[in-house]
């Protein structure tokens, strides 16, 4: 009866506030008597209704019938611990306040801090790799706001600032051309090829800004702002003269500076393909991209309108690019401001996983559109049209069908490639007369790495033109090629550039020998070339978590020299180039990309081919070397 009295009392109304309790209703600890008792005595209802009554206070005590109002319950606030990393000042706007001791509104998730924590209760000491690690505005290493760890507007905006520096040195012997009619600093030289000694120097100072707008977890960004300026300063030194500049006046040593806007870009987001993160962006501007796996045909940062995305829950990715190049400055290889006259369209479409799990197939098309110019470089040596042949401004149209594969099969890691190229060339130099493409290219690479060692064997296959006078150009060229194959930066082939009566018998950072001049940027690609075979190789050992020892062997060889025996006046000579070895070493020491040093030494043993090309009156040449470093440092 009395708890039926209780909720019936609450149910209704009160009586108004100071009013002594109705005569009927009983005290609480009456009624706890009356709900114990076997017959609860009734109780008379009043005589007449009470008159209605005014609704009371919602946080008035039932059982507090002296009328007076109890203090509200105090709002609970928990202690904000500060973050870990530099975090700065937030811009999120509180949109509501509390309302309860049971929740407090926090809507800035990304700045939630933990309580100060130490582990094995030693400070923190600066060189241990310790959880909990606090860190300041200087420190990159931990979490900060300038490398969007934290938002610096709202919760889905990031400011992404980065400073680095690229040091590289480069010792080289190459054969070099004196010039004994002009002037020499060898008295009595009388061979066509002098003293191979040269150093190049290249000093580099980027500052990355970057701003973009997304969550930070599966999703790609909703849009990006990316610019780098980049600051250069190289320098050239060799022992014969004519080769920094044409006049011999000028001396064997070049200094130059250069600086520009390296990348540039918006990218936008423009549609989500499905529930599982699939997208499809577009991005403009100057911007890097590598169209295969090793960078076989175009490697470079230049200006483009690219568009890119995913399929099939990130199984498939594609991108069709349209690149408008623009001219590249000689010394410093850094993008101008000045229109090239090339445009390069590209399309590729990967699988994952195909056939194989972690097994990744890839097909492309590449179309090279290289228009008709005249242009010298930044030293006054001609690159355009070849300074061989004849030498008239012709016009490449040259399109590439390729298959690439990377990944692994079980235990074995496989990178293959399969390319053949076609079009027209409205005036080869070196054949005199207009030429149709029709090349192919082929590699291989298999490796094996049971446990810190990386056995590996690779064999690489581009045609060369075996008939200068046919009207056809079958020796492979790719367009701005950046290969990472057989040895790649390490490999004395690979790095160095090597030249021939005007001309290189291959450039800088290339693996074909395809007869451009001066360098691959400001060259045409030309498919009146000797080609090349290649066998390779090599074995790594991961020596610690933190460096890396390369030690590679190549054989090296003219797929066919009867463009090479038309070039220079000579017959017969031999396919063999030489044996390329080299051994380099690559170490993080903190880890991370943040501090990147490598260094080399190769040398190429001059096999017949080679002999034959550079061993000048007396037909002897003596084995090359080469050595770099190349120090890279990023805050």
């Amino acid at each position: 009866m009395a708890a039926w009295l209780l909720v019936g009392w609450c149910s209704g109304c009160p009586p108004a506030s100071g009013a002594p309790p109705p005569e009927w209703l009983p005290s609480p600890s009456e009624a706890l008597v009356d709900d114990l008792d076997e017959g609860p005595e009734e109780i008379a209802a009043p005589d007449a209704d009470p008159e209605p009554t005014v609704l009371g206070d919602p946080y008035r005590n039932p059982f507090d019938f002296a009328g007076e109002r109890p203090v509200a319950e105090p709002l609970f606030r928990h202690p904000m611990f500060p973050t870990a990393g530099f975090s700065g000042a937030s811009s999120v706007l509180p949109s509501e306040g509390q309302e309860s001791a049971h929740f407090v509104p926090i809507e800035d998730r990304w700045r939630i801090g933990l309580p100060p924590w130490d582990r094995y209760d030693r400070g923190h000491p600066r060189l241990d790799d310790y959880p909990y690690a606090l860190g300041n505005i200087f420190n990159p290493y931990t979490q900060n706001l300038l490398k969007e760890d934290y938002p610096i507007i709202g919760q889905d905006t990031f400011l992404d600032l980065r400073a680095s520096s690229r040091t590289i040195t480069n010792f080289r012997q190459v054969p070099t051309p004196d010039t004994p009619f002009e002037s020499t600093p060898t008295p009595g030289q009388e061979d066509f090829f002098g003293n191979p000694n040269g150093f190049l120097f290249l000093q580099y100072y980027a500052f990355a800004m970057e701003l973009n707008h997304g969550d930070k977890a599966f999703k790609p960004n909703d849009w990006r702002l990316r610019i780098v300026p980049v600051i250069n300063q190289n320098y050239l030194e060799v022992y014969e003269y004519g080769v920094v500049l044409p006049d011999v006046a000028d001396g064997r040593r070049r200094y130059r500076g250069f600086a520009t806007i390296e990348e540039w870009f918006v990218e936008l987001k423009l549609a989500d393909l499905s529930p599982n993160y699939d997208f499809v962006s577009i991005r403009g501007g100057s911007q890097p991209f590598t169209s295969d796996f090793r960078g076989f045909i175009f490697s470079d940062l230049n200006r483009a309108i690219r568009i890119f995305g995913t399929r099939l829950a990130n199984q498939d990715q594609f991108n069709l690019a349209i690149f408008d190049q623009r001219e590249k400055d000689t010394n410093s290889f850094l993008n101008s401001f000045d229109p090239r006259g090339q445009q390069i369209l590209v399309a590729n479409y990967y699988r994952q996983d195909f056939l194989w799990p972690g097994h990744t197939v890839q097909t492309s098309f590449l179309w090279d559109h290289d228009q008709k110019s005249l242009h010298y470089d930044r030293n006054g040596f001609l690159v355009r049209p070849d300074p061989v042949g004849l030498a008239t401004p012709h016009e490449v149209n040259a399109c590439y069908v390729g298959l690439a594969t990377d990944g692994h099969i079980e235990a074995v890691n496989v990178t293959s490639a399969l390319y053949y190229a076609f079009g027209h060339d409205t005036l080869n130099p070196q054949a005199l007369q207009p030429v149709d493409i029709g090349a192919t290219m082929a590699a291989l690479e298999l490796s094996y790495s049971p446990d810190w060692i990386r056995f590996r064997g690779a064999v690489f296959f581009a045609s060369g033109d075996n008939d200068i006078n046919d009207g056809r150009g079958g020796g492979f060229d790719g367009i701005v090629d950046n290969t990472q194959f057989a040895g790649g930066e390490f490999s004395f082939w690979v790095r160095q550039q090597i030249k021939l009566l005007g001309t290189n018998l291959k450039n800088l950072l290339s693996i074909y020998p395809d007869l451009r001049a001066t360098n691959k940027w400001q060259s045409q690609a030309n498919f009146v070339n000797p080609g090349l075979q290649l066998y390779n190789v090599g074995v790594d050992f991961e020596l610690t978590q933190r460096t890396r020892l390369v030690t590679n062997c190549n054989l090296l060889f003219f797929d066919t020299t009867n463009v090479l025996e038309s070039f220079v006046f000579q017959d017969h000579i031999s396919r063999s180039i030489g044996t390329d070895l080299s051994l380099g070493v690559e170490s993080r020491p903190l880890l991370n990309n943040n501090w990147i040093f490598r260094a080399g030494v190769s040398g190429l043993v001059v096999g017949d081919g080679f002999r034959d090309l550079y061993g000048g009156l007396g037909g002897d040449i003596d084995n090359l070397f080469g050595a770099f470093t190349d120090l890279e440092l990023a805050y």
